[in-house]
């Protein structure tokens, strides 16, 4: 088989990180693919190497437990693979008032948006150091540029990626080491039906498809940009939050995130 190298994806088997994967594929990189769905990494594999001829591998691990994150770079290692481009995809939100959300999701979600990722970036940084060089793509969100009241812990964590992953930019630019930090907007994946925002405001007016908004990623990542922000509204939303009033600023987002009757 044929690759250009390997591309490690968590999150694969569903929305972004599925898109990405099929992208990766059609420019005939090998890819390593993480979910908790054998089924659906299975069907994955199946149609990638036989319509790209590439290797592809799967690992099913739930990486919302730092263990199992572990377990995967242990088992990547044992496997002499060289993870050349890693894309901390996975992650999920929660829609609600703060004191009514259940404390164990709420902590799943911060060690799944949070110590997860920073673990397989430090994990695998070290290895494309040894190695030269590599890329790393962090998936937050156009959440990280303000609060969010309704999905107050989950915008929280991905200021912390945005924050974080700018961070390591700066010091890993010297090894070699390109991290980018893709910002989608509201996107149509089954996210928001697992966060409960499918009827939400901001789902009705704003909101991209997966594959346009992969397509866009793959393109600014590969050419070395920084900090992705793909769509023109949500670039504007993003560049509005620097001039409204905190106050105002609160307000607005929780009356996007309220579901529609």
């Amino acid at each position: 088989m044929k690759g250009k190298g390997y591309v490690l994806i968590t999150g694969a088997s569903k929305g972004i990180g599925k898109e990405l994967a099929n992208i990766f594929a059609r420019h005939l990189y090998s890819l390593i693919l993480v979910a908790r769905s054998e089924e659906l990494l299975q069907q994955m594999k199946q149609e990638f190497e036989s319509k790209f001829s590439i290797d592809v591998k799967i690992f099913v691990y739930d990486l919302s437990d730092s263990e199992q994150a572990i377990g995967l770079f242990d088992e990547i290692k044992k496997q002499n693979l060289k993870v050349d481009i890693l894309i901390n995809n996975a992650g999920f939100g929660m829609y609600g008032e703060f004191l009514e959300i259940d404390e164990k999701s709420e902590q799943q979600m911060i060690h799944l948006n949070i110590e997860t990722l920073t673990l397989l970036s430090k994990l695998f940084g070290r290895e494309m150091a040894k190695n030269g060089g590599g890329k790393i793509l962090n998936v937050a969100s156009t959440a990280a540029f303000q609060p969010g009241p309704g999905m107050a812990v989950y915008y929280a964590t991905k200021a912390y990626v945005l924050s974080f992953s700018e961070a390591i930019s700066y010091e890993l630019r010297p090894l070699g080491i390109q991290v980018s930090t893709l910002c989608p907007g509201p996107t149509d994946t089954e996210f928001h039906d697992r966060a409960g925002t499918r009827k939400s405001v901001i789902m009705q007016k704003l909101n991209m498809d997966a594959e346009t908004c992969a397509s866009i990623a793959y393109r600014q990542f590969m050419k070395g940009k920084r900090l992705i922000i793909p769509g023109l509204m949500n670039k504007i939303g993003v560049f509005s939050t620097r001039f409204m009033p905190r106050p105002w600023l609160l307000w607005v987002v929780y009356q996007f995130m309220k579901q529609k009757k």
